[in-house]
């Protein structure tokens, strides 16, 4: 399996370069040169294999350069019920006959980032030991990446974490989760902006390839190839877990800013996964709603990008959607990197009618949404959900076939939102044991402004 760029560069590389490398020379993405497909004896042989085992057969499809016995080992190390918590990993709960969650945030910091957040950290220490090499990851989050990473690269030999979010803008159970780290390896860089901001001081630092080379720089973000193929497999475990039969479809409702999550739910149905609909839940910042309905793509500025109380989603550039457009312009490299190097673009009607092919719908949700959501469902269901998840569900029950179930994905534990949870239900939401207090504790964060050679003197500084 090679991969080539979203962005015309044909060079041909390999799992294990692409996985250190983020992203491509010429400033695109990486995807494979075409997507395995899976067939009905293949369905039918990983029905009912443990996920650790089915994320082994579905990594084995995209990594052809690393061992199968050590693939197969990280695997089994990484997914285990000791980490996630159940032995399904990623449990289904129903909410009615034909819609469910998908619980994707049981891993050690309660959020859906985790999924692929501790496989990676595995490969990079599999394959910096295998190489005598060090790696230097560069990410930015808007809440749930950033403390994902830590934890998976705390105590990692050979790697270091420079981590950018925005300065007072995630709730304080995220910023206590990241800051409260006091280990050597992880640097906390709390950046004057939004994410947008972070995800763009990333992406400069990591253009600039003699920077880049010379600092060992990698990525953490979904823009890493890697992270979003761990995240097909859940995809692919939730409708094993939601169908009987291998003749049925299912559709899956993602809440996305970023569109990584929702990126891999394409690239599994692009396999074969019998996936009737995508549909796309935002919050205010619904740049990628505005775009699956008119076809428009406006990304907003830093001033107009709304601060809100699903904070995680609260982007209005989406780093993964270049490589939803790669596929949908007939993976036109040319026309890709014209797109994403001009401020906004549109698509011509042909183009946007092309969207139905690939099951996308999309829907928005506001405060009172998810407050009124998450209110119904812990009064229907008994269940609390957090803000992200409940914009997942109010998009789901507007989009919802009653022929087809609905899977939401669900995307934070809701401890993480405490404000949020207590204005829509009168109460606090329950934290896992050894978390009271995580707000207390000594934190340890550098604030920048959003300058490029700030953060590069930094790193330089602590390489």
């Amino acid at each position: 399996m090679k991969y080539i760029s979203t962005r015309g560069d044909q060079a041909e590389r390999g799992f294990s370069d692409i996985l250190l490398e983020g992203l491509a020379p010429d400033g695109g993405l990486y995807l494979p040169k075409a997507y395995p497909r899976v067939d009905a004896a293949m369905l039918a042989r990983w029905r009912g294999l443990a996920y650790a085992d089915l994320a082994f057969e579905i990594l084995s499809l995209y990594i052809d350069d690393i061992p199968a016995a050590d693939l197969r080992a990280i695997t089994r190390k990484v997914y285990t019920a000791e980490v996630f918590g159940t032995e399904a990993i990623v449990p289904i709960t129903w909410l009615g006959e034909h819609i469910a969650l998908e619980g994707l945030s049981n891993g050690p910091t309660l959020a859906f980032k985790d999924m692929a957040m501790q496989l990676l950290g595995a490969l990079f220490e599999y394959e910096l030991g295998r190489r005598g090499e060090t790696l230097n990851i560069l990410g930015a989050t808007s809440g749930d990446t950033g403390s994902a990473a830590e934890y998976a690269m705390r105590g990692k030999k050979g790697v270091s974490v420079f981590m950018l979010s925005p300065n007072g803008r995630m709730s304080p159970f995220q910023q206590a989760q990241m800051f409260s780290l006091q280990d050597a390896n992880i640097h906390n860089i709390a950046i004057e902006g939004v994410f947008d901001d972070c995800q763009d001081i990333v992406k400069a630092v990591s253009n600039d390839l003699a920077f880049k080379r010379e600092h060992r720089i990698g990525t953490v973000n979904s823009i890493n190839w890697a992270r979003l193929l761990a995240q097909v497999v859940y995809y692919f475990a939730g409708y094993f877990q939601a169908t009987k039969s291998n003749d049925e479809k299912v559709s899956f409702t993602v809440p996305s800013g970023n569109f990584g999550n929702v990126c891999a739910g394409h690239v599994a149905r692009q396999m074969g996964l019998p996936i009737a609909r995508l549909v796309v839940a935002t919050n205010e910042n619904d740049v990628l709603d505005e775009f699956f309905r008119t076809g428009a793509y406006r990304p907003r500025g830093t001033a107009d990008t709304h601060e809100t109380s699903s904070p995680s989603m609260d982007i209005s550039k989406a780093s993964n959607f270049e490589r939803f457009v790669f596929d949908l312009l007939g993976r036109d490299g040319a026309r890709v990197k014209q797109h994403f190097t001009a401020p906004a673009f549109e698509l011509t009607a042909g183009e946007h009618a092309d969207i139905a092919g690939f099951g996308f719908l999309s829907g928005r949700s506001t405060h009172a949404d998810r407050v009124a959501t998450i209110r119904r469902c812990h009064a229907e269901h008994g269940v609390v959900i957090d803000p992200h998840t409940a914009d997942g569900l109010k998009v789901a029950l507007e989009k919802c076939d009653p022929a087809v179930t609905m899977l939401v994905l669900e995307t934070a534990l809701p401890a993480k939102f405490a404000a949020t949870i207590h204005e829509a239900l009168g109460q606090e939401p329950p934290r896992p044991a050894g978390l009271e207090g995580i707000e207390q504790l000594p934190k340890r964060v550098k604030v920048m402004p959003a300058d490029v050679g700030q953060v590069k003197a930094y790193i330089h500084a602590h390489v």
